[in-house]
């Protein structure tokens, strides 16, 4: 008797059930296949429709929710400020860490050329697959739903964008840090791979020719941004753990000297 095969069906509907909880939502089967379905799987199968629309959709329903969230906890900020909080949130590197989170890169259906260079992986990718996600959710479920989803994942980095400093950007707050610390003025390294339909840009953030952190995008503003980023909390910490060393020696300093005056003021002999 020949062992039944297993139905590559049953493996995706599997999947799809895995990926649905981590939602919080039970998608029409099609839709989800088509906000999974990248283009390079989708030119390897005989042109299959891809995510691309989906994705533009849900970029759209991510933006929208972003901007009404910043607008209602910011009264105060100008549109100006507004654009650079949302654009801390709303960026492929953002994007790419919450569909990590949700191990998204799992279940994307990627051309064999994707696949062996990393793709389930890549920023890019995830963070339009995600904008696809959301749409789909969207499509399916509707506003409510959809608007659920993007506060659930995204609250935690609206809440984090308010901390960027006066600057309301990265690279602003990175060269305010490094001006304070007397470090000079920050410079910037781009690089960028890939086709022309698909760059990636690679930016590497120095100040005083030491590198202090590097950021990758699909621009080279967005790669910058990243890179100052990272460079940011990288000198912050320095300067961080230099104050906090300096303020337990001043601890130890104050501790010494008031163990001296309980020497000197000890009880002394009375005579007869």
């Amino acid at each position: 008797m020949s062992t039944p095969k297993k139905n590559s069906g049953d493996n995706q509907a599997s999947s799809h059930t895995l990926l649905e909880g981590r939602l919080g939502y039970k998608l029409e089967s099609a839709l989800l296949v088509r906000a999974l379905t990248h283009r390079s799987y989708a030119y390897e199968n005989g042109g299959l429709p891809t995510n691309e629309r989906l994705e533009f959709l849900g970029d759209s329903v991510l933006g929208l929710v972003v901007t009404d969230t910043l607008y209602t906890t910011h009264p105060d900020l100008p549109e100006g400020q507004l654009a650079k909080l949302r654009a801390a949130v709303v960026n492929s590197r953002a994007l790419a860490e919450v569909g990590r989170g949700l191990d998204l890169g799992s279940f994307i259906r990627l051309g064999r050329g994707e696949e062996g260079t990393g793709g389930r992986d890549k920023a890019s990718i995830l963070a339009d697959t995600l904008e696809a996600v959301i749409g789909a959710v969207y499509l399916d479920q509707g506003l409510d739903a959809a608007s659920e989803l993007v506060h659930r994942l995204f609250d935690p980095l609206i809440e984090k964008s308010s901390n960027l400093g006066a600057g309301l950007d990265w690279k602003t707050s990175l060269q305010e840090l490094t001006a304070t610390e007397g470090l000079g003025v920050p410079e910037y390294l781009v690089t960028e791979t890939g086709p022309d339909h698909e760059k990636t840009f690679t930016a590497a953030a120095r100040v005083g020719g030491v590198s202090y952190g590097t950021g990758t995008g699909r621009s080279k503003k967005e790669a910058e941004q990243q890179a100052a980023e990272s460079a940011w909390r990288s000198i912050r910490a320095a300067a961080d753990e230099r104050a906090k060393a300096a303020a337990d020696k001043a601890v130890q300093a104050v501790q010494a000297v008031e163990a001296s005056e309980d020497d000197d003021e000890g009880p002394s002999s009375v005579s007869a």
